[in-house]
């Protein structure tokens, strides 16, 4: 679903004048956010429709890549993410791991589940627990799909060099990094009258 309802950003001019009404308007802070948002928007979209050809929700493959990252020992400490363990997840951990809530994560592995290319199983060291597990069909499944899913990434990404991909990724671990003070920031200053 698109984050910017857009199709056509205003121009830089348009956000000049806007700023001569509304002093808070930043023209190059909107210009680069409205980008961002619609760049994200575009690269979601190729994305989403590429899953679409595998006859997959965008969701769905989020938990099939987390569970196949981390099955067999694919994933050693300096893989990045603060999964500890190399097996199975629960479904909590996969809706925290996918910034989804228990809900939406449940919905997920039940379609997964009914598919063929997952099963829960009670985990083995809390047997109050469950573990979901790729099956060998869910494991067949993304081996299939990861190259091509590989090769869109890299298509998406051609127009940048190496450089500018590395200042790229560290330009939005910035924006990242900073975002959650400016939800804080923005409640504060919404509390004042």
């Amino acid at each position: 679903m698109p984050f910017l309802l857009l199709k056509d950003l205003p121009r830089y001019e348009c956000l000049l004048e806007g700023a001569k009404e509304i002093p808070e308007l930043d023209p190059s802070a909107c210009d680069a956010y409205l980008n961002l948002l619609r760049t994200g928007d575009e690269v979601f979209s190729v994305v989403e429709r590429s899953l679409a050809h595998h006859h997959i929700s965008h969701g769905r493959f989020s938990v099939l890549m987390l569970l196949w990252r981390t099955s067999r020992s694919r994933c050693s400490a300096g893989c990045g993410g603060e999964n500890k363990s190399h097996g199975p997840r629960t479904p909590a951990e996969l809706a925290d791991a996918a910034g989804v809530t228990r809900a939406t994560m449940t919905g997920l592995i039940d379609t997964l589940e009914r598919d063929g290319l997952v099963r829960r199983e009670p985990d083995t060291h809390d047997r109050r627990m469950m573990s979901v597990h790729l099956t060998e069909e869910g494991e067949t499944f993304i081996r299939e799909l990861i190259p091509d899913h590989f090769r869109l990434m890299a298509a998406l990404m051609e127009p940048l060099s190496e450089s500018e991909r590395k200042l790229l990724v560290s330009l939005l671990n910035k924006i990242l990094h900073h975002a959650p003070n400016c939800a804080t920031a923005n409640k504060a200053t919404a509390l004042v009258p």
